[in-house]
């Protein structure tokens, strides 16, 4: 093989991985319902498939960094591909609701291998000038997959066992595990052997733990609960103390450093907050086609697909535009389209005609598209060569935190509005046709979740029109020099 042609090789093998990763963390959701029965468990359990994958995919993204960065990306890389294949299929064969769990936890171990080292890999192989058309197709899969992972359980819902959810990783796991395997090396000399921050890494595990499970557990516990307010004091403490701990620590697990970088910081602020606001979007919009509009889970998925469609198709295309004229502009412009997209959300009603709908979702798809590449092309291209584990890692851990967060505060403003229980049923698909009054009722929560989505949207706007300063360069980028020069461009 020839060596200029290893970039693109390493960009379809990451795109495959980052792709399952995306849509393992949403397809399980349509499931539920066949898991509780099937499994004689119980909801608090079952919801826990979902919460623990993305909870130990968030916490162990900077570990997973860091630890690339000090032996080797791509065998970090490699590692993920088979821990997330190998658990894959036993989910697919757990024969009760504790060891589901607790492969899930494994398989979201996997999965922040995959996906705290692939953007690192995409810098280090392509030059500046390619690097935002690359983001656009492996970044475009973030946006997608979480779309995508209900479609897909539909379809495999409708013709197969909840088992088949899982399995269907095995064929393609496989492939990308011994693509990664042949075809993955190392461009950069071997790092050097530094001391891992242990105590770093339990101190930030612990704190976004705590932190998370106060955000969802206080949904239905009360916020002001004894419980509820002890998780949020052992999250302030731990992550208090992890923050004292890298700025005394010689070799932090997060270099806060990297934060020094304007255009670094007030792109992963964007990122954090364009996930906040957009991520709890596809919930809401699958069960107000079930619950309100009675179509089927297969049916209300199909319907979501125009978002996807129009991201994957755009995404690849605001990467090369962003090449050209800098993230910046692009970026903001896809916040905006989503910003109007959701206030257009707002006016939706148990009668609205699907049109009106496939509108929104299509801006909503664009905006995604012209946002994801650019914002991550414009982060990665600011973070140092030597530290482009740590930076892509710690990019994932606050796009992960905004999602899992999205999810709690979607769910905060809607019970205000409607009865716990038919929210629970609701949120799980396990309902069919509401009421005419509760239909009107959880419209209107959902109606005042996307306005809280605007406010997000509108400081992630903030943030992503700042980040350049006063400095007239389209894509200034203090650590660009720092960058290695990919193999077959030296």
């Amino acid at each position: 093989m020839r060596r200029f042609e290893y970039k693109w090789v390493a960009l379809i093998v990451t795109t495959v991985g980052s792709l399952m990763v995306a849509i393992d963390s949403t397809i399980v959701i349509l499931a539920l319902p066949n898991m509780l029965q099937d499994l004689h468990s119980n909801l608090v359990r079952m919801t826990w498939v979902i919460m623990a994958y993305l909870l130990v995919n968030t916490v162990l993204q900077l570990t997973f960094g860091r630890m690339a960065d000090m032996f080797g990306r791509v065998k970090m890389y490699n590692l993920g591909f088979l821990i997330f294949t190998a658990c894959s299929v036993l989910c697919g064969l757990a024969p009760n609701d504790g060891l589901l769990i607790l492969f899930r936890v494994l398989q979201g171990a996997g999965g922040a291998m995959l996906s705290a080292n692939a953007m690192a890999i995409i810098t280090e192989v392509f030059p500046p000038n390619e690097r935002g058309r690359a983001m656009g197709y492996n970044a475009v899969t973030w946006g997608a997959g979480s779309v995508l992972g209900p479609v897909l359980g539909g379809l495999i819902l409708a013709g197969a066992s909840w088992r088949w959810i899982f399995l269907v990783n095995l064929p393609i796991g496989l492939i990308g595990t011994a693509a990664a395997y042949l075809l993955l090396h190392e461009v950069a000399p071997n790092p050097r052997r530094e001391r891992f921050d242990l105590l770093g890494a339990a101190l930030f595990t612990v704190g976004l733990v705590t932190f998370l499970m106060a955000l969802t557990g206080g949904i239905g516990a009360g916020w002001l609960s004894p419980s509820i307010l002890t998780l949020f004091a052992i999250a302030l403490i731990s992550l208090v103390a992890f923050v004292v701990r890298e700025r005394r620590f010689s070799v932090p697990m997060l270099d806060l450093k990297l934060f020094d970088n304007r255009i670094y910081a007030y792109s992963v602020a964007a990122a954090a907050l364009q996930s906040l606001a957009i991520f709890a979007v596809n919930f809401l919009l699958i069960f107000y086609l079930q619950g309100v509009r009675a179509f089927t889970p297969l049916t209300a998925a199909l319907l979501i697909l125009p978002m996807p469609l129009v991201s994957s198709f755009i995404g690849p295309l605001s990467g090369g535009w962003a090449d050209r004229v800098g993230g910046a502009i692009p970026a903001t412009l896809g916040l905006a389209l989503q910003a109007t997209a959701l206030v257009m959300l707002t006016q939706l009603t148990p009668a609205t005609p699907y049109p009106v709908l496939a509108i929104a979702l299509v801006l909503m798809g664009l905006g995604s598209g012209f946002f994801w590449s650019p914002n991550t092309s414009t982060t990665m291209s600011a973070a140092p060569r030597k530290q482009l584990g740590v930076a892509s890692a710690t990019l994932n851990t606050m796009r992960n935190v905004g999602m899992v967060c999205s999810f709690a505060v979607a769910l905060a403003v809607a019970a205000a509005s409607m009865p716990k229980d038919i929210m629970n049923a609701v949120f799980l698909g396990t309902v069919g046709h509401l009421s005419p009054a509760i239909s009107d009722a959880f419209t209107s929560g959902m109606s005042h979740a996307f306005l809280a989505s605007i406010a997000i949207c509108l400081l992630a706007i903030y943030f992503s029109v700042v980040r350049q300063g006063k400095r007239p360069q389209a894509e200034p980028v203090p650590g660009e020099a720092s960058v290695a020069q990919p193999v077959g461009e030296r």
